[in-house]
């Protein structure tokens, strides 16, 4: 049995100056995470891992996340779904391309019959409800500001998504998406992902002490 709420207070490890303790990385940190995880639990937070890797982003593993029995992992792949295929047409519009121009549809001669169907499962009107300030946030000119802004929204996205789930798996898979955020931008943006971890940090103090911790 995973023990959450080992996991949760023990969790981010940190340096006063919001960082990864001399040593450690997002991989220790999983590490760590996995080792308090059942068998059960460690298997979903591996399909997590394995949709933060561009190269497993294809139909099939989008109909197997849409199918996952662990509704975080469907809901936040839903999003990623969406989210990519957004930026895809976006691009294709600057390139003057056909908007569905490699698009994840769900749709394709490696995606058997009996497979989900994404297209009609995943692009119902009005199912993406980020789409507005997506389309908004891709119009900015200034690349780090656009990354930053998809960012944003996926991390209130994960917020959304991880909503009074404080102890439980929810709470560390939300953990986790918001972790590989934060451990991107201090690679893009030092600066940047330090605030970022600073946020991530307050959040799980916050989970840990109640809602009415006030970090100080």
């Amino acid at each position: 049995m995973s023990n959450y709420e080992y996991i949760i207070s023990s969790l981010p490890f940190l340096t006063t100056d919001y960082s990864y303790d001399e040593g450690k990385d997002f991989d220790y940190v999983i590490s760590e995470i996995r080792r308090d995880l059942s068998d059960k639990d460690a298997q979903a937070l591996d399909f997590l891992l394995e949709g933060f890797r561009p190269d497993s982003l294809g139909p099939d593993f989008y109909a197997r996340a849409l199918r996952h029995p662990e509704k975080f992992l469907r809901e936040y792949f839903r999003f990623d779904l969406n989210l990519r295929n957004a930026k895809v047409r976006f691009l294709n519009q600057e390139l003057g391309r056909d908007p569905d121009m490699d698009v994840v549809s769900g749709k394709g001669d490696d995606m058997e019959d009996m497979d989900l169907d994404i297209d009609l499962y995943r692009f119902r009107p009005g199912e993406f409800e980020e789409a507005a300030k997506v389309d908004s946030v891709l119009a900015r000119t200034d690349l780090l500001s656009r990354e930053k802004g998809l960012d944003d929204i996926t991390w209130e996205k994960v917020d959304s998504l991880g909503l009074f789930h404080y102890f439980d798996l929810t709470s560390v898979l939300s953990y986790v998406a918001k972790l590989h955020i934060v451990d991107r931008w201090l690679s893009l943006d030092e600066e940047a992902g330090r605030e970022l971890f600073r946020k991530l940090v307050q959040e799980v103090r916050g989970t840990f002490k109640g809602v009415d911790f006030k970090d100080k």
